[in-house]
């Protein structure tokens, strides 16, 4: 039987990586279009954690407050690389495609896993907004490689 609090706890953590690095991101950012995007993904992302967050509460666990390491591992690279780069803005949108990546695959692997209906409700409900970001930062990276 899968733990589906697990999979809820794991998809908010990772979740609130891709938030935190959208907002880094808009701080880093010279780019005002850039920014935009940046902070309409990372509102994206909180709506996206108070769902999640809210189905934990309803199943009596208390949501995950902070990301994973890997995902702090990602942005530390991310930041790195752009201390030593002339155009930071591929190298955050390149980053955050990946980490865009991340999020769909956890998502679409806890829709797998899942042995609950209202669960199962809630991830369906919130893939098409999952997938939408997803396709959005891999067009902005081709269009920016173009």
């Amino acid at each position: 039987m899968t733990d589906n609090t697990d999979l809820l706890q794991d998809l908010v953590q990772v979740t609130r990586d891709s938030k935190a690095f959208y907002e880094d991101a808009a701080r880093e950012t010279d780019d005002a279009r850039l920014r935009d995007v940046f902070n309409r993904m990372a509102s994206a992302k909180d709506g996206l954690i108070a769902a999640l967050s809210n189905k934990l509460v309803s199943l009596g666990e208390t949501p995950a407050t902070d990301g994973t390491m890997a995902g702090d591992f990602r942005k530390a690279y991310a930041d790195v690389r752009t201390a030593f780069s002339k155009d930071d803005s591929k190298i955050y949108v390149s980053q955050l495609e990946e980490t865009e990546d991340r999020v769909l695959e956890h998502f679409e692997d806890a829709l797998v896993k899942t042995d609950s209906t209202d669960v199962r409700g809630v991830l369906s409900e919130h893939l098409p907004k999952v997938r939408a970001c997803h396709d959005e930062m891999r067009n902005l990276k081709q269009s920016m490689n173009a």
